[in-house]
């Protein structure tokens, strides 16, 4: 019983977070984090446009919160922003950004579009990019165009914190899918070497207790020296008479 509470759970949280991203479109969306408090369910929405979110006067959170609760039959939720720092390293971001270009300005400058925005990312520090436009780009028959710069790692355990995100166009010839991997600077890659400055170790002999001192020399006093002169002198003229 306690183990289908948390998958139902779980399952009321997905709906949620997608119901919120198919309402915010083109609004800067990145993603949403749910959190249970004693008041009730927070919900924070991460974004890059926290202006077009809020509405005038708040408006548009009033009518968003007024819907959660009606349809998902939330006790008390409370809609908290957030500002993504650095829009240009999200890559759902990054993908919407995309999407809008390429329904503005059709799918003929697809590839403008494509080195443009990789500029963009790789300036804001990225260590590699990847853009994958695919479908009816740019003649009749359906293509994919891959866009790359950096470095990126498609396998292994790093693999899973490159940040991805899959979003469409919707255009008159028909959609296209704009996938976006980005790798962002703070990943730790196992073959980074970090050479420390050689430490100069000190060798102290240390003597043992049994082992004795060895015995300097008495130094002679200035009594002994005289007695040792006089009784030299009193020797000589001994022998002499």
């Amino acid at each position: 019983m306690i183990e289908r509470k948390f998958v139902a759970q779980k399952i009321k949280e997905f709906q949620i977070e997608e119901y919120i991203t198919q309402n915010l479109q083109n609004v800067g969306h990145s993603h949403t984090k749910m959190v249970k408090t004693p008041l009730g369910e927070k919900i924070i929405i991460f974004t890059s446009r926290p202006g077009l979110i809020v509405g005038r006067k708040g408006q548009n959170i009033k009518q968003l919160t007024k819907t959660l609760k009606k349809r998902f039959t939330l006790e008390n939720p409370q809609i908290e922003i957030s500002e993504v720092e650095i829009p240009s390293l999200d890559a759902k971001i990054v993908g919407e950004k995309i999407v809008d270009a390429l329904e503005r300005f059709g799918s003929e400058k697809f590839k403008a579009i494509g080195h443009k925005i990789m500029m963009e990312v790789m300036k804001a520090g990225a260590l590699g990019i990847e853009i994958v436009v695919s479908g009816k780009v740019p003649s009749a028959r359906a293509k994919s165009w891959r866009f790359y710069s950096g470095y990126l790692k498609k396998c292994g355990d790093i693999a899973n914190s490159v940040r991805k995100s899959n979003t469409q166009a919707k255009l008159k010839t028909g959609i296209i899918g704009v996938k976006v991997s980005i790798m962002p600077p703070d990943i730790k890659l196992p073959d980074d070497i970090e050479l420390k400055d050689e430490m100069e170790i000190k060798v102290e002999e240390v003597k043992e207790a049994g082992e004795k001192k060895e015995e300097q020399p008495k130094k002679e006093t200035k009594r002994k020296r005289r007695k040792k002169e006089t009784g030299k002198e009193g020797k000589d003229e001994s022998k002499g008479t």
